[in-house]
């Protein structure tokens, strides 16, 4: 018989231990369960190290806090014991790190936007927590045959999220694609963080150039602050700049 490895992430005690209890009594699942999404990374890297990967996680939607700058994927290996991973970063990250795997979102309400989102971050499906268990075993084995899952009252509302999203995302690809190569680079530096000193150390400028330049991208943006633009930055799908090394080119051109 081939098993199903689950995983519980939820940090309600009481209720990811019943819903473990209760998936552990069918024949065919072993079922694990995290109270935290470190603990839940935790649990998939020691898996993968003894070759026990898991199948399914089944993730609470409103786990843990999110990031203080709304960062949607976190890697397996970048969360520290310590730290904090909410419910949809969760999704993302394992989603990045351990493709194989299935994510099912437990909800205590229907939220179409936050269902778009974890569709958005690789989740299989989004189930109401107080599902019958036969329901949610159907969508456990579902999402294993690459289905994906939603309540019928959630289709209409997760397909105009979504509609919306890619619309967004369009119109923010057009803007950032009206910004010159020197301003997509200061706008990748804002996306990581930098503040206007930093910029200008970093791609050897007078902070009154990087100003002019911050000011030339908000305006492009049609924003008014730098996290504005940074949001429509990463809604278009631009990454920070890449702080491991700072080995930049020098030359008039650049500037």
């Amino acid at each position: 018989m081939v098993r199903i490895r689950v995983l519980v992430v939820d940090d309600h005690r009481i209720f990811a231990e019943s819903l473990a209890a209760a998936l552990a009594a069918e024949p065919d699942v072993d079922v694990s369960a995290a109270g935290s999404g470190p603990a839940a990374l935790r649990c998939l890297e020691r898996a993968a190290a003894e070759g026990r990967r898991f199948d399914v996680l089944l993730v609470d939607a409103d786990l843990g806090v999110p990031a203080p700058d709304g960062r949607p994927a976190v890697p397996v290996h970048a969360v520290d014991e310590d730290g904090a991973v909410d419910g949809i970063s969760l999704v993302g990250g394992v989603r990045a790190a351990q493709q194989q795997v299935r994510v099912v979102v437990l909800a205590e309400k229907d939220d179409p936007a936050r269902a778009a989102l974890a569709l958005q971050a690789g989740a299989s499906g989004w189930v109401a927590k107080d599902c019958s268990l036969s329901r949610l075993l159907t969508v456990i084995r579902g999402v294993l045959r690459d289905e994906t899952h939603l309540p019928p009252a959630l289709l209409t509302g997760v397909l105009r999220e979504l509609t919306a999203a890619r619309r967004h995302r369009t119109e923010s690809e057009r803007l950032v694609e009206s910004l010159t190569p020197r301003e997509r680079e200061v706008l990748r530096c804002m996306v990581a963080g930098l503040g206007r000193k930093a910029v200008a150390e970093r791609l050897y400028l007078s902070p009154h150039t990087v100003r002019t330049h911050m000011q030339n991208v908000l305006g492009k943006l049609g924003v008014h602050s730098t996290l504005a633009a940074v949001a429509l930055a990463r809604r278009a799908g631009v990454g920070p700049v890449d702080l491991s090394g700072d080995v930049v080119e020098r030359g008039g051109q650049l500037a």
